[in-house]
């Protein structure tokens, strides 16, 4: 009694003889038809009626998985178990988890779609292909094309899959028998290559080690550090007077940015407060004032620090009939250019927080300075 055959394949001379012949085979078999070829042939697939390959959408679940999965990790990270308020940034700053969720999205997907490949499409740990026995591989891995009926659940009829292939335009037909499958020899292949994984990468990192070693710097790889830069406060034959760092061209502006062209305080004077003195405002105006102006005049505009002696220099005291009397034009200059040992606050706060500060000032001197009208 013969044994069991696995397939019979016939060879093609080209890729467009095999397509013809595919649809004639389809039609006088009932096994299955499968077609081999040395490159891609465009509308194989089609013609084999073959399904569309799951593994593309294998690898989006497990893309949009590996996304949630480390946004997740970074929300929980950044805004649950060790919540930091960094730079004034929000606790679920998700813009900067972006980089982190491109990786582990990259990760997801790569494994996904090799271990998925390997083992649930082409069925590992079976390394052998019927095929790869037959006469015929070696002429489809050149020039020709095979085409081959297999058994499909059963015992496959081998003069009716000739017949078939035959009547199909076939030639150099082949019987390919069943292969006697033996699971050890699955079980020996895994520790070989392990083994073998194991042995490059202790190779590759010692050549690597050595090579770093004998060959710090090789062009056209070279150190970060040493590469030609402009370093701040260093001097640079660049420019012709000689400073590494450069003033911006005169008259130019900042993009977004409106420059102050008041020079004294009598200007200053005319200006009005753009901003409605509400809730919204008047907190904004408290929020800067105890960031910024409370540690030297004080929780109340007294002039009275919350420093020690060793501090010297003396703020005024905004609840003075001087200042009381300051037009809100003053103090927003005062707060833009400064004034004595007070800085400028230009590059610190925004145009509204300049202009909310000041109405907080005037909240300031009118609840320690209360009329009787407030008291009705």
């Amino acid at each position: 009694m013969s044994e069991p055959a696995f397939a019979v394949i016939g060879l093609f001379d080209s890729a467009s003889a095999l397509l013809e012949a595919i649809p004639r085979l389809r039609a006088r078999t009932s096994g299955r038809v499968e077609a081999y070829t040395p490159y891609p042939v465009h509308g194989i697939e089609a013609a084999l009626g073959l399904r569309r390959s799951p593994l593309a959408g294998m690898v989006m679940v497990a893309g949009i998985l590996g996304a949630v999965t480390a946004l997740s990790f970074q929300w929980w990270m950044s805004a649950v178990d060790y919540p930091i308020i960094v730079g004034g940034k929000a606790l679920f700053s998700w813009q900067a988890f972006v980089p982190i969720m491109f990786e582990v999205t990259v990760l997801f997907a790569t494994f996904t779609a090799g271990l998925g490949m390997l083992f649930l499409l082409n069925r590992l740990p079976f390394f052998g292909h019927p095929l790869l026995s037959s006469k015929a591989i070696a002429a489809v891995t050149r020039d020709k094309f095979g085409l081959a009926v297999e058994a499909d659940d059963g015992l496959l009829d081998v003069e009716g899959a000739e017949a078939a292939l035959r009547a199909a335009g076939a030639a150099l037909l082949e019987v390919v028998p069943v292969p006697v499958y033996d699971p050890r020899h699955a079980l020996k292949i895994f520790p070989r290559a392990a083994l073998g994984i194991a042995v490059s990468c202790l190779l590759a990192g010692f050549v690597m080690y050595w090579a770093v070693k004998l060959f710090p710097v090789l062009p056209p790889m070279v150190h970060m550090e040493n590469q030609p830069k402009l370093n701040p406060q260093k001097a640079s034959t660049l420019f012709k007077d000689g400073h590494g760092m450069q003033l911006p061209v005169a008259g130019t502006v900042a993009r977004d940015h409106m420059p102050y062209l008041i020079a004294t305080q009598e200007e200053a004077a005319r200006l009005v407060n753009p901003l409605p003195r509400t809730p919204a405002v008047l907190q904004m105006g408290r929020k800067v004032w105890n960031e910024h102006c409370t540690v030297c005049h004080g929780p109340l505009g007294t002039g009275v620090p919350t420093l020690t002696s060793a501090y010297g220099a003396k703020p005024a005291n905004l609840q003075a009939q001087t200042f009381r009397e300051y037009p809100d034009g003053k103090i927003y200059h005062v707060i833009m250019v400064g004034k004595n040992a007070m800085p400028s606050y230009a590059a610190d706060l925004t145009a509204n927080e300049r202009w909310a500060v000041v109405h907080y000032v005037r909240v300031l001197q009118r609840a320690q300075n209360a009329r009787d009208e407030d008291f009705k």
